[in-house]
């Protein structure tokens, strides 16, 4: 069979910008990816974008036009990527885009990732796939994450049960066990907490190299606030967002004496925390835990990562698997669109809580 290509598109809940890969496929069976293009957000859109997080003013007329500015920086980064890689719109089978997700309610029944489809298809002249969310949702799962049953096409081992680990805003785990289906679960704050608090006191997108947690000193009583958030008691499958992981929540947990190194140390230590819980509770055996999203360029949070988990479970980047770390999730929607051209069921419903898997995607012809 020969190969097609496809492009992916994901803009997670960092807000940071958006992420393309263009990756080969022979049907719906993983071949490779090949290229990577990323545009940054602006401050102005990444603020606009988590002001709809929260309900406000003339907010539907706002998300509209919001969806079209994204979509519009969507399509430049599909024209770069095609650029770098020589290639035309019509050398591409399908684009699979995630969105911009302002607002993730599965317990109301739907999840709202901001994008203008038919736009995004007219702007690329590529056959365009999104809204992947919803049908899963239909199927009473929680809509996310929909990665695990590409990590399980991708990484799964006849021998071996291993963890994927993508730390974004929220990180999110995929257990893999040999010979059986996939699950996985966001975890909690990833990223999240620790950009919204460097943002806030340093004017920094994030915590580069973890240089602000270094500076700091744990704070336990503050941690263990933290960590009695329900959300963590409550069994797989489930998904979370800024909805519950705010920095209005965080200040709620503060005095306003606290050193704000401290803060940060203490934040970075809670995302470790609940990470590793995570994956001792779910994957005892597992030998091995590949890491991608932008936590993987964090130091200080890596080290932690590897110092709270057992001896016998390494700890190593994606790009082991020969997939860079920054590329996975944005690979993973080009599967998905891979998956909707072959009419191949995608979605993770071991993850997701779904009653059955589905064909996950809405199409637009370009």
């Amino acid at each position: 069979m020969d190969k097609q290509r496809y492009i992916g598109l994901m803009s997670g809940t960092s807000m940071d910008g958006v992420d393309a890969v263009l990756v080969s496929m022979k049907g719906s069976q993983w071949h490779r990816a090949e290229a990577h293009s990323f545009l940054p957000y602006s401050g102005r859109l990444k603020q606009e974008l988590l002001n709809l997080q929260n309900t406000g003013i003339n907010e539907l007329h706002r998300s509209m036009i919001l969806a079209q500015e994204l979509s519009l920086l969507y399509a430049e980064a599909v024209d770069l990527l095609l650029q770098q890689t020589h290639l035309q719109p019509a050398n591409i089978t399908a684009l699979g885009c995630h969105g911009q997700t302002i607002r993730h309610a599965p317990e109301n029944g739907y999840s709202i990732q901001l994008v203008n489809l038919p736009l995004l298809a007219e702007k690329t002249g590529i056959f365009t796939i999104g809204d992947f969310r919803s049908r899963d949702i239909a199927s009473g799962g929680q809509g996310a994450p929909l990665v695990p049953a590409f990590h399980q096409a991708v990484f799964q081992h006849p021998d071996e049960t291993r963890v994927l680990l993508n730390i974004g805003g929220i990180a999110n785990i995929s257990i893999l066990p040999p010979s059986q289906p996939a699950f996985g679960f966001d975890t909690g704050p990833g990223n999240m907490l620790m950009d919204a608090w460097v943002q806030y006191h340093f004017q920094q997108p994030y915590d580069k190299n973890g240089t602000v947690a270094q500076k700091g000193n744990l704070i336990p009583s503050l941690l263990n606030k933290l960590l009695s958030h329900p959300y963590f008691a409550l069994p797989h499958p489930k998904s979370t967002g800024r909805e519950l992981f705010s920095l209005n929540w965080l200040q709620t947990h503060l005095s306003g004496s606290e050193n704000i190194y401290d803060v940060q140390r203490t934040l970075l230590e809670y995302t470790a925390i609940t990470i590793t819980d995570a994956i001792q509770r779910t994957a005892p055996s597992a030998g091995n835990v590949y890491v991608c999203g932008g936590g993987v360029y964090n130091p200080p949070l890596i080290n932690r990562l590897s110092n709270l988990l057992p001896e016998h479970t390494a700890l190593q980047s994606t790009d082991s698997l020969h997939l860079n770390p920054q590329w996975v999730e944005a690979a993973a929607f080009a599967w998905l669109a891979a998956c909707w051209i072959t009419r191949t069921p995608s979605a993770p419903h071991h993850a997701t809580g779904a009653d059955k898997p589905c064909i996950l995607g809405a199409g637009h012809y370009a």
